[in-house]
């Protein structure tokens, strides 16, 4: 990767830009996890089962195991009654057989004992216990059945889940919390699973306080690295939080050095055009650096390159200092390579289309407008509505959207009514995504 030197590259689109990151980043080592931990990491091998689940034909319900035959005509008005020879719980098994005429009462997921092809619900009995003189509850000696039972009703068959030898859980799979409780019941207590990586998160300039510290002037606090930090926490990293950096060589390099430890160092502010913006300077010394200016808006000033450190090659994404800019830049390019990382190959976010609410304007700026709006669903049809006004530094328009318009740069203005598409951040608005699974696909 070139150094830029002292030029200043044109701009180039976001699909450009997110090819040439995700063409660079690389899909991190596996690591073995507890099942839990697992979570949302993506398994590196695949995970079979031992023994057939469930490994015993057993009962699907409550009631009494009997075989079938003996049940025939019985109704509420001429039930068939059957000797109680003993009872069987859940996680035990019972040495005698069910012979004609005999029956057990048993709990749900309890083994069906040899000899019984049937099991009689409890309502379908007049489940005859009687409580002894002590209080203590006695099995009865017959069982009164109300209903006839069909062979094989409310047996639950051995391997009907799932075969001994079979993969239960494929390599490459993301695990969700029903693949920890598949990969649970047939006993793994562990999983190799890609690494997550860790994302080293580090904020610029002498006008930035830590939360918590007394503001004093024109100091502002620090919302960048705790947004970005959250961000990748959301989405399965491990954010290191790096601090400030002041705008010195000295200090900027320092902190650099330190957030070379991680798989991918971001860090907010310093790449435009000012002045004081060193931070590019810096990185074109320390690494292999390419400065982007991005046709997105907002998020224009960008940079990408990458750093040399113990045989290791540690990517990095220079984010602008604005606010939203630094929320929408990483949504768009953070997030994918992260995902890259954790080996998961679908990183794309749904594009929907929309009826915009208000009108629009983009006039005169050749960039994709990424306007933060608020998208519903309103009798089958999805609609759009802007979080109020757009400014860069207005981090509360982050707050109340969930989705981001694409309105493309050819675009001047959208009016009310016209349809747009927009990518959703989630779906705490107005909308679940299992409605939009229902009814998108």
């Amino acid at each position: 990767m070139d150094a830029i030197g002292n030029s200043i590259p044109s701009m180039i689109s976001i699909e450009e830009a997110l090819s040439r990151i995700l063409g660079y980043v690389e899909v991190l080592p596996a690591e073995q996890q507890p099942l839990v931990d697992a979570l949302g990491q993506v398994l590196a091998e695949d995970v079979s089962s031992s023994f057939d689940i469930p490994p015993l034909d057993n009962t699907a319900m409550d009631g009494y195991a009997v075989r079938a035959e003996d049940t025939a005509g019985a109704t509420a008005e001429a039930p068939v009654q059957l000797r109680v020879i003993g009872e069987l719980a859940a996680g035990y098994t019972f040495d005698r057989t069910v012979e004609p005429g005999a029956a057990v009462r048993i709990m749900t997921g309890a083994p069906v004992p040899a000899g019984a092809d049937a099991i009689v619900p409890f309502e379908e009995t007049d489940e005859p216990f009687q409580a002894a003189p002590s209080g203590v509850r006695r099995l009865a000696a017959e069982v009164n059945v109300l209903k006839a039972a069909q062979p094989g009703a409310n047996i639950r068959r051995a391997g009907e889940d799932l075969r001994a030898r079979q993969v239960v859980v494929q390599k490459g799979t993301v695990l969700r919390p029903s693949e920890i409780g598949v990969i649970a019941s047939v006993g793994t207590a562990a999983v190799k699973v890609i690494r997550r990586p860790a994302v080293a998160v580090l904020s610029t300039g002498d006008e930035l306080l830590e939360p918590g510290q007394p503001r004093s002037g024109a100091r502002i606090y620090d919302s960048n690295a705790h947004s970005v930090s959250a961000l990748v926490r959301r989405y399965g990293g491990v954010p290191l939080m790096l601090g400030i950096a002041k705008d010195t060589v000295k200090e900027l390099t320092a902190k650099i050095h330190e957030g070379l430890a991680a798989d991918l160092l971001i860090t907010s502010a310093g790449v435009s055009r000012g002045d004081y913006d060193i931070v590019k300077d810096v990185l074109t010394r320390e690494g292999e650096i390419d400065f982007w200016t991005v046709a997105m808006k907002p998020g224009k000033p960008l940079a990408f390159g990458c750093f040399q450190k113990d045989g290791r090659r540690i990517p990095h994404i220079g984010l602008p200092g604005n606010p939203v800019s630094a929320m929408v830049a990483f949504e768009i390019f953070g997030r994918p390579a992260m995902l890259k990382m954790m080996g998961k190959g679908d990183w794309r976010r749904p594009i929907l289309r929309a009826i915009a609410e208000e009108r629009i304007v983009n006039r005169n700026d050749p960039r994709l407008f990424l306007a933060r709006c608020i998208v519903s669903k309103r009798g089958g049809k999805h609609y759009a509505s802007l979080t109020g006004a757009q400014g860069s530094g207005i981090l509360t328009s982050m707050m109340r959207a969930n989705a981001l318009t694409l309105i493309p740069a050819e675009i001047d203005v959208v009016e009310p009514g016209e349809e747009i598409e927009v990518i959703m951040l989630d779906w705490s608005r107005g909308e679940e995504w299992g409605s939009y699974l229902a009814e998108e696909h």
